[in-house]
């Protein structure tokens, strides 16, 4: 009997001892097990899955409450601005030509003179967040906004910024400290 017969007449019986090995060494479980709903879950800890439940829960708390801020920017609603913000925030932006702003009256401003005056509708939203959690009390969001809003003329316009903004849960509730905006300052006019 040649070589290779013998090979091919020995690879079922190879591949028959390789799964009753790996069968019998992993207690009947592969890497993945196929729970009855059809969601595939690890082999893992249940731990691991509770905790990766839980930092997409507060990954998601970070993007609401990103997301209320950026309404009460819309809305020129400066008095929940303030309520989600440190008294003590810190930004680079650009309106504030490079220069690092601290509180809230640099802010203040164009909420009392362009946000708040504005009766046109203004749409944001906001793309690809990344969120990195910094233990149970500070996180940083980093995404795109987009936004759109009617110029002096009507005519529809779209603004993008790039920002990145830091939240610190103090006494339970979330407050910017500090953010940095990229792209061009904002656009939207009376």
């Amino acid at each position: 009997m040649p070589l290779t017969m013998l090979f091919w007449a020995f690879v079922p019986f190879l591949i028959a001892i390789s799964l009753f090995f790996f069968v019998s060494h992993s207690g009947g479980k592969s890497g993945i097990s196929k729970k009855t709903d059809g969601v595939k879950e690890s082999s893992e800890s249940t731990s691991t899955t509770i905790e990766d439940e839980d930092t997409r829960v507060r990954k998601q708390e970070i993007i609401k409450v990103t997301e209320q801020l950026i309404e009460a920017i819309s809305n020129g609603d400066f008095e929940n601005y303030t309520k989600m913000c440190d008294p003590s925030v810190t930004a680079f932006e650009p309106e504030a030509l490079g220069n690092l702003v601290e509180g809230l009256d640099f802010h203040r401003f164009y909420f009392e003179n362009l946000w708040s005056k504005n009766s046109k509708p203004v749409h944001t939203t906001i793309l690809n967040p990344h969120i990195h959690l910094i233990g149970e009390e500070a996180a940083c969001i980093a995404y795109i906004r987009i936004t759109q809003y009617l110029d002096t003329n009507g005519m529809p316009c779209t603004a993008q910024s790039e920002e990145t903004r830091i939240w610190h849960r103090k006494d339970g509730k979330w407050q910017i400290v500090h953010f940095h905006r990229s792209g061009s300052p904002s656009a939207i006019t009376k």
